[in-house]
């Protein structure tokens, strides 16, 4: 009733003139505000960017190298912590297999390379050794400058990748210290450290991992060695960054000379016992742990799920073969289960296995773990027949069992894996070795690229050696030597408030302690100082 009265009631307005004038004019009136409000919303989404829709917007020029994988990303930032956590091992370890007074020195060695490491690999080492350029070398992104949203296809964030490496490049300038220890002057420390990290490791490692390293794209169409069609393989651096810190060591220790009072084997003597064993292995086994950031760390990618597995288990297995080899082995020469050839034994098997851990099984892990146990103990008894005093073992880890695990992958590839990816592995191409009847194809890829590293590292740290010893930096002073590294370079001993034996204490303790600490030195300093 109330509709039907509304309805006559419009109506006879509609007859009505005056009324016909004022309805046009609100609809009218309603009309021009719905207009203006929808031109308003037009002008206002259109300076926000929004009206562009997916039919009209031109297509987005996306790169590979501009889309940041965040799951890649995680993964390798959290390897890279694992692989810099190894520094306290190195440092544990060669802290505790050398002589009490010269254990600051080994800690100040190592903090003071990690913290050079870092700024040279900011300005230049990461440039020389990833970026694009040359064979021989990379020539963009000193500094990190010009540096893409990502490292390549890796999917990896730039900056990530490059905290990852710089771990990789602090390792091998650690690994350097190892054989040069007690009688290494701090200032020639330094200068060899800069020639180290800032130059032999990034430009050798260039060509085995740059873009465009001669090793890396060597066997390819038009490229080195094309007739061989095989490049060299380093999964995550037995050559590139144990090699080449093992034969930097060799030939510092070369040019040092042994420590004053080692007398070898071969000379009725010994090698001069480690002060702490437990700090050693206690260095070992987190060395260990940092290594499953090392060879898993090193895929790029959590998406490639088998290959993170069979890596992390193949390091695991190469380890505790290499551990139990070494001991059984040296034990019939010591008459002891000698835990400092244990030690390195395992450490040895990781390093062997940290280039062909992407391509072996799990067997062939055990068996490469093995020979590299035997391997390290042979090898120091070669370097104390030939009287060159290596107080950690680092040539024999690291440079020769470097060599045998990156030989080991012509023998070991199992023929079922390539490459790594992003997301998810490639293996349509799978690397296949001797043993696996793949010939001698990637044996020879693997020998031309271990000798080429090895050689020009060698050769070039001999001449950078024997050149910073011409000015006498490189060896400390004999008084120096005797009085104790810690004393005469730094100050301080490591063990200022005891010392168990008289033999374990510095000749410059004695006078170290009255200094300090007035009148109140111990009865073992007083009879230390008489002798």
């Amino acid at each position: 009733m109330f509709t039907k009265h509304k309805i006559r009631r419009l109506g006879e307005r509609l007859r009505d003139p005056e009324w016909r004038r004022y309805g046009y004019l609100l609809l009218a009136g309603k009309f021009l505000g719905v207009a203006l409000l929808l031109t308003a919303v037009y002008y206002i989404t259109s300076l926000l960017g929004s009206n562009v829709t997916a039919a009209d917007a031109p297509p987005p020029v996306l790169k590979g190298n501009d889309i940041v994988n965040p799951l890649n990303t995680v993964w390798t930032l959290v390897a890279a912590f694992l692989v810099f956590g190894m520094q306290p091992g190195f440092t544990m370890l060669e802290a505790g297999f050398c002589r009490s007074r010269e254990t600051v020195n080994v800690l100040m060695e190592c903090v003071v390379d990690t913290c050079l490491c870092g700024l040279l690999f900011y300005a230049w080492g990461f440039a020389f050794m990833f970026g694009a350029g040359t064979p021989f070398f990379g020539t963009e992104f000193f500094f990190l400058q010009g540096a893409p949203a990502t490292y390549g296809t890796s999917g990896v964030a730039f900056l990530a990748f490059w905290i990852f490496q710089y771990a990789f490049a602090d390792t091998c300038s650690t690994i350097t210290s190892g054989a040069m220890i007690g009688r290494t002057g701090f200032v020639g420390d330094l200068i060899y450290s800069v020639g180290v990290s800032g130059f032999i490791y990034p430009i050798f490692g260039h060509w085995a991992w740059g873009p465009d390293g001669f090793l890396a794209t060597m066997g390819s169409k038009g490229m080195f060695l094309e007739g061989l069609g095989m490049s060299f393989h380093d999964f995550a651096g037995s050559t590139v960054v144990h090699s080449i810190g093992g034969w930097v060591a060799l030939a510092g220790a070369i040019v040092l000379g042994p420590r004053l009072g080692r007398k070898f084997k071969r000379d009725g003597g010994g090698p001069m016992l480690p002060h702490d064993l437990t700090v050693a292995t206690v260095g070992g086994f987190i060395l260990w742990f940092g290594w499953y950031g090392f060879n898993p760390g090193s895929t790029l990618s959590a998406m490639d799920f088998e290959g993170i597995g069979r890596i992390a288990t193949n390091t695991t297995l190469a380890a505790c073969a290499a551990g139990l080899a070494a001991m059984f082995y040296a034990f019939p020469k010591t008459k002891t289960w000698d835990v400092s050839f244990t030690v390195n034994g395992f450490l040895a098997g990781l390093v062997a296995i940290t280039c062909p851990c992407y391509w072996v099984s799990p067997t062939g892990a055990i068996i490469l773990g093995a020979i590299a146990g035997v391997i390290v103990v042979v090898a120091v008894d070669v370097l104390e027949w030939l009287r060159i005093d290596d107080p950690i073992g680092a040539v024999p880890v690291h440079g020769i069992c470097g060599i045998w695990g990156t030989l080991s992958l012509g023998l070991f590839a199992s023929g079922q894996f390539n490459s790594t990816g992003p997301l998810g592995p490639d293996n349509a191409s799978p690397l296949t070795g001797l043993f696996y009847g793949g010939g001698f194809q990637v044996l020879a890829a693997q020998a031309i690229g271990s000798a080429a590293i090895v050689t020009a590292t060698f050769v070039t740290t001999l001449v950078m050696m024997y050149a910073i010893n011409a000015f006498g930096i490189l060896r400390v002073s004999e008084e120096g030597e005797l009085m104790g590294l810690d004393i005469h370079e730094h100050g301080v001993p490591a063990y200022p408030e005891y010392t168990l034996v008289p033999a374990a204490t510095p000749q410059g303790t004695s006078s170290f302690n009255q200094s300090a600490f007035g009148s109140h030195s111990s009865p073992v300093l007083k009879q230390s100082a008489v002798k």
